[in-house]
């Protein structure tokens, strides 16, 4: 998943759509019809600079779709802010879109409201196949066991991305592959008066993906293995209060990352305000933002021992954004076609190298475009360390409210209040009780 800043009344609102009917995209019928076939509704989530960037990029190739097929896409591009609310409440009041994008890490607890159409062998058949896509892809789409809720549409993986004229100034010959070095380095940059590294402190998910990297090299995975929450062990607590600490303790991050939601930090990465951010295929971003290949490197995230591999050496979760369709659309077999065509090779290609993500396709992956040097990084982290999120129906739940306690917690480092163990520990158990209980 990229970008991503669930809402806040997200828990909330799951656990409504949990025990309600799947509702979609204007259909009473409870199921899917065709009672609209020359429409499609489209929620886009904003994979670009922007929101307007992102419509520059969909818009032809809906242009394209509606030439070929005489359907009109109406395309809107919802902001992560927004994104999760919008489609929990839209499994509640049936005011949905016939076709939608959702962060991987959410497939699970979206697959628990049944308001998403499974991918079963036979709608899977519809768009080419099962074995047309990266099995580790299709792994974060759902519960195992079950048909697939979503279908993968972009791969992504997080990185460390680091301006190369900011560390040459303050004498930073490599990147870090510890954290011991990336706060060496930090410090380095910050005596040259720029940011160390920068944070979106108040995007709640983008808090998950970092602190539950850094549970798994705690040795902590914030759920049980019979999927009940776990989120004041110790390396739990380890792990969070370590991401803080790049601004509450080594001070390598500005305080006013505190209130970053909508990728302010790839901005000032690419106004040579910040040396460094963890991100998750930022090429394209920054190319939008006027910064040229040759000023920016990528490397692995970091790790304790400075070589990732698997469990206390997993330096990303497994990221991407799925494509599914709300049961009771209007047009089902329009949104099948429109979601075969958006995973085609073709569009496939154009899509994620607009965006700067490696392809879940097979076949497109093997496109020359994706070969070079950035992509190689994400896609050697993809395929030896990464970890996918937990496939549990509460894990939207354990974004919103892990999320926001992360969030509160630099809120109070940014205005000089201590983080502590005792603290940070608090903020936990306070998020844990916030869950529902099994």
């Amino acid at each position: 998943m990229r970008r991503i800043r669930a809402a806040v009344t997200g828990a909330v609102t799951l656990s409504l759509a949990l025990t309600a009917a799947a509702c979609g995209g204007g259909s009473t019928t409870g199921g899917g019809s065709n009672d609209s076939p020359k429409t499609l509704t489209y929620w886009a989530s904003n994979q670009g600079a922007s929101v307007e960037v992102d419509k520059k990029v969909l818009q032809p190739e809906l242009d394209k779709f509606e030439k070929r097929t005489g359907i009109k896409v109406k395309l809107e591009v919802v902001p992560w802010s927004d994104l999760l609310n919008r489609i929990l409440t839209a499994t509640t009041s049936g005011q949905g879109p016939d076709v939608l994008n959702i962060g991987n890490t959410w497939s699970a607890s979206l697959q628990a409201t049944g308001a998403l159409l499974p991918w079963d062998e036979k709608n899977l058949d519809k768009i080419g196949g099962r074995d047309r896509f990266v099995e580790s892809a299709l792994g974060s789409t759902g519960v195992q066991g079950q048909d697939p809720a979503a279908v993968p549409l972009y791969s992504m993986a997080y990185a460390l991305y680091y301006n190369k004229k900011l560390f040459a100034e303050a004498g930073i010959e490599k990147p870090p592959a510890t954290w011991d070095e990336l706060v060496a380095a930090g410090k380095k940059l910050t005596a040259k008066g720029r940011n160390g590294i920068g944070v979106e402190g108040s995007n709640l998910s983008n808090n998950i993906h970092q602190v539950f990297v850094l549970g798994k090299q705690h040795g902590a995975d914030f759920f049980t293995p019979d999927g009940k929450p776990d989120f004041t062990s110790d390396g739990a607590v380890a792990a969070v209060k370590q991401y803080v600490d790049l601004m509450a303790k080594h001070e390598i991050v500005a305080p006013g990352n505190a209130e970053y939601a909508q990728n302010q930090s790839l901005s000032d990465f690419s106004n040579d305000k910040t040396g460094m951010v963890l991100w998750q295929t930022a090429s394209a971003t920054f190319k939008t933002q006027g910064m040229k290949d040759d000023e920016w490197g990528v490397a692995p995230a970091p790790v304790q021992s400075g070589q990732p591999g698997t469990g206390e050496a997993t330096n990303s979760m497994v990221a991407g954004i799925n494509l599914s369709v709300f049961k009771n659309t209007d047009n089902v077999d329009g949104a099948l076609e429109f979601v075969k065509f958006m995973t085609s090779d073709e569009e496939q290609k154009i899509l994620n190298k607009a965006y700067g993500s490696i392809p879940p396709v097979k076949s497109a992956q093997q496109d020359p475009a994706f070969d070079g040097p950035a992509l190689a990084v994400l896609r050697d982290t993809l395929a030896t360390s990464a970890s996918p999120l937990p496939q549990v129906p509460e894990e939207s739940q354990f974004e919103t409210v892990v999320g926001t306690a992360v969030k509160d917690l630099f809120a109070d480092a940014a205005a000089g209040r201590a983080v502590t163990t005792a603290s940070v520990r608090a903020k936990l158990e306070k998020a844990q009780q916030q869950m529902p209980k099994k």
